[in-house]
């Protein structure tokens, strides 16, 4: 059973919808701790980061650098200092910037760390690729080693991943440079498509077969947005025809049951976009699945579809 320690990343400025640093706080008074503590006592609650909520200090390509940078070392260090007192640690977003501060306290404690990426977007566009200028587009590029030094150097050191060590699952919205660079360094995709045409139980014994034969640790960084917004609408960058909420369950079951995952971030949960906290309920019932619970077969989140959502706006 594994010992837990809960880090709140209350971060919206690797974007420009506020909203998702008030993601935490929601998993909380959704009964997020109590339905950990239920499976295991040794689950607790480190509160939140205390970071930067002012926006400026970038550029038009990196906008918010400063901040996010500077939250992302707050959160490398937590990381680490929770790895290495031998506990897993799980990162509350907050939007997908904090994989940077996430995967860098987590990878100094595995030589060769995987990570699952499953997300609507492959965030993993560089300053000379990204559209937006938003950097919760970038932290997987970050991991990689790609991108600005005040980003791709927290924690002292470059890259924190390499590219075979990276699976991403239910992606559907790619730009074109981030397709390139896909391609170029032949990182392994399993589309929200491919979920659907080979069945996610497929796609998750090949994902642990693949990291498993060459990593030593596994990160898992969930964004919402992956799940179909149907069924998971309060986030800031919802695209169509996502994985189901049924497959997404399933899928942090097997995870769970391969005992494979040694960190965690759950990130783009934003409130205010949410309809009757389904996307609030739907994270937290992942989050217990992912440390135990057995679940039930029908949730709240599969009675209550919500198909007239907002636009993609995109800004990865």
């Amino acid at each position: 059973m594994k010992s837990v320690s809960v880090i709140g990343m209350p971060m919206w400025l690797g974007q420009t919808r506020y909203g998702t640093n008030l993601g935490p706080e929601a998993l909380r008074r959704a009964g997020m701790m109590n339905r950990l503590q239920a499976l295991n006592p040794d689950i607790i609650d480190l509160g939140d980061l205390t970071l930067s909520q002012t926006t400026g200090q970038g550029t038009p390509s990196l906008k918010n650098l400063k901040q996010v940078a500077a939250a992302n070392v707050k959160l490398s260090e937590k990381v680490a200092a929770v790895i290495a007192e031998g506990r897993f640690p799980l990162v509350l977003g907050g939007d997908h910037s904090i994989a940077v501060g996430s995967i860098a306290g987590a990878a100094k404690h595995y030589s060769r760390m995987g990570v699952i990426w499953f997300d609507a977007h492959a965030d993993i566009n560089t300053p000379e690729t990204t559209p937006s200028g938003n950097i919760h587009g970038m932290p997987l590029a970050v991991s990689l080693g790609l991108g600005h030094p005040a980003l791709t150097r927290i924690g002292g050191y470059q890259p924190k991943i390499q590219p075979e060590q990276v699976v991403f699952i239910g992606v559907r919205d790619i730009d074109p440079g981030e397709q390139d660079l896909i391609r170029e360094k032949q990182i392994k995709v399993f589309t929200a498509e491919d979920v659907a045409r080979r069945g996610i139980e497929q796609v998750i014994e090949e994902t642990l077969a693949y990291l498993s034969r060459q990593c030593d640790g596994i990160h898992l960084s969930f964004d919402m947005d992956g799940i179909d917004p149907c069924q998971a609408p309060g986030v800031g960058t919802p695209v169509d025809n996502g994985v189901s909420l049924e497959d997404s369950r399933k899928a942090i079951r097997l995870l769970a049951a391969s005992n494979r995952i040694t960190s965690c971030d759950i990130v783009e949960v934003n409130p205010l976009f949410d309809k009757e906290q389904t996307t609030v309920l739907v994270a937290v019932e992942l989050i217990a699945l992912l440390f135990g619970e057995a679940g039930a077969d029908i949730s709240p989140g599969d009675k209550t579809v919500w198909c007239n959502r907002m636009d993609d706006v995109s800004g990865k």
